[in-house]
């Protein structure tokens, strides 16, 4: 088995191209396992993962709920609103009474930004960042190269727009730093408002014309608008934001190509894509969906190499 340059997945900007192609290998075995009539596998059979969300999740969670039981291991599952933290308890001190019961791999989602490197330095266990604040979602961009790489071959030199709230979304930052990885051109479009001063600084393009950037791309990637991160209106109104940049059949009809429609989810139907769109055979919503449980397997089996039991 080929190993990983890493030794926790704390974000896309610490994996190189080889090790993104090394999971990419290792979950086109677990899909294959998945689709079959017995879809569990005994590999991690003496493994325990933790689950600590300190944030909301219900797909994230699920996703890697199933994949840790479709390898066999034990699962602690870890919920903040019911937890000590509510009690003054450190984050430290919450993981490490969780790692006292010989927890191998913690999976975490956490509202601040750096959580897991901090999180790293301070304990043995492997690291999963299932999110952390508006800054990384691993994982989802792995996925989500994982689905385009599927449907088209290759990333190398295909062009994907990503359109929505990009200022507050953790998806929009990892699927940039992997679609550049894998040789993928990347656009940006949306409100002004809601796109980082910093963004054309990474190599991005910026678009604020839904029309144009679709006639641009291969790939559509939506998101939805985070109003629970938005401390003030960042446009007018949602009736506005659907006008400008919600994706429609009529708006699709008029490109004069097939694009792939993409969407990380929880959908807003009606809002940044209809459901006419997202039901589509333009879509392939529901395949992301599919594939995460195959991505997740897969960091998980080849971080759970790395655990040093002596």
């Amino acid at each position: 088995m080929k190993d990983l340059s890493v030794d926790n997945l704390l974000g896309i900007k610490q994996l190189n191209e080889n090790d993104i192609n090394i999971i990419f290998e290792t979950a086109d075995s677990f899909k294959r396992v998945i689709n079959r009539p017995i879809r569990k596998v005994p590999t991690l059979r003496d493994i325990t993962i933790a689950n600590l969300f300190f944030e909301n999740s219900t797909r994230t969670k699920l996703s890697f709920e199933l994949a840790q039981k479709r390898l066999s291991a034990d699962i602690i599952n870890f919920s903040a609103g019911s937890s000590s933290l509510k009690k003054g308890e450190t984050l430290i001190d919450t993981v490490n009474n969780i790692l006292s019961m010989k927890v191998d791999i913690v999976v975490m989602r956490h509202p601040l930004p750096g959580a897991h490197q901090f999180l790293s330095r301070h304990i043995d266990a492997k690291i999963i960042n299932a999110g952390d604040g508006t800054h990384e979602h691993p994982t989802q961009a792995l996925l989500d190269c994982y689905s385009i790489r599927e449907r088209l071959g290759s990333l190398k030199g295909k062009k994907v727009v990503i359109v929505g709230d990009i200022m507050h979304s953790r998806v929009a930052l990892s699927n940039i730093f992997a679609l550049q990885k894998l040789g993928a051109k990347v656009m940006v479009c949306g409100p002004t408002t809601l796109i980082p001063k910093y963004i054309s600084q990474i190599g991005v393009l910026v678009e604020n014309n839904l029309k144009k950037a679709l006639e641009w791309c291969d790939v559509a990637n939506m998101l939805r608008i985070q109003l629970e991160r938005q401390d003030i209106s960042y446009f007018p109104s949602l009736r506005e934001y659907k006008t400008l940049y919600g994706l429609s059949k009529p708006m699709l009809d008029k490109i004069n190509k097939d694009i792939i429609v993409m969407h990380p989810g929880p959908i807003n139907r009606g809002v940044e894509i209809t459901s006419e769109v997202a039901d589509s055979s333009n879509s392939i919503i529901l395949d992301q969906v599919e594939n995460g449980v195959a991505i997740r397997m897969a960091i998980i089996y080849l971080l759970s190499s790395k655990i040093n039991r002596i």
